[in-house]
């Protein structure tokens, strides 16, 4: 006689981690990003010039607002490129929904892409004198040109901008006036004080800390906007399982 047991296999047991990503945390994320970015900032800027203009270490250099190629010109880039995916799955979406601005969220998109590959590579810079105009408002005259595009492209957008759920429109407006204000007309009272008192100064240093902070600061918000154009409340969350 063969005797038998049964024999049971308890069911594996699993746990749902849950992390809330709402507008609220997106938003002081961002916030605390761009302080941390703006004080580093301003505190390199002041330790430079107690030091008399010596940076024996790089440190300086490393987090300088004014400086290029460290580590706020990268947050930068990196923000601006995250704006231009964003702006990309934004386009796909509407053009599934066969909404006819799909047209110029793509646009949108590229101009955000040339925006983080010029913040990277400085590439308005070579066009610093390009029409000659001297000193004075204007030492950087690339601000000319761009200007005139600007203009052109306000143009292009104006409708869309209307269009926009009003929360969105008026994100965007924001965004624009930080972003512009910083990295446009800010470069007038820079260049006036550059012709006047050229770039080895404190001075210099303050003010393209409050240019480099307000091109932050509008980047931030953009990102936030776009961030809850693109996700609906109950998409604020990322769930993971994890069975023991």
């Amino acid at each position: 006689m063969v005797s038998s047991e049964e024999t049971s296999v308890e069911p594996t047991k699993s746990k749902t981690a849950v992390i809330s990503l709402s507008a609220t945390k997106i938003r002081w994320t961002l916030i605390y990003c761009v302080f941390a970015l703006s004080a580093m900032g301003i505190y390199a800027e002041v330790i430079y010039d107690l030091l008399d203009r010596e940076d024996p270490w790089d440190l300086v250099e490393f987090l300088s607002l004014s400086s290029e190629a460290n580590l706020p010109t990268w947050a930068a880039s990196s923000l601006l490129l995250i704006c231009a995916a964003l702006l990309w799955a934004i386009a796909r979406k509407a053009k599934q929904a066969k909404d006819k601005a799909y047209r110029h969220w793509y646009a949108l998109s590229a101009i955000f892409a040339y925006i983080s590959l010029d913040e990277t590579a400085q590439l308005h810079e070579n066009l610093g004198h390009l029409l000659h105009t001297g000193d004075g408002l204007f030492y950087f005259d690339w601000v000319i040109p761009a200007s005139a595009i600007l203009v052109i492209l306000g143009m292009v957008f104006y409708r869309f901008i209307l269009s926009l759920y009003i929360p969105t429109r008026n994100r965007f407006i924001a965004a624009a006036v930080l972003y512009v204000g910083g990295a446009l007309f800010m470069e007038l009272p820079l260049g006036l004080w550059v012709s006047e008192h050229g770039s080895s100064n404190l001075g210099y240093g303050l003010l393209d800390w409050i240019e480099e902070t307000l091109e932050l600061t509008g980047i931030a918000v953009f990102l936030y906007a776009l961030i809850l154009e693109l996700l609906e409340p109950e998409d604020l969350s990322l769930k993971l399982d994890l069975k023991k």
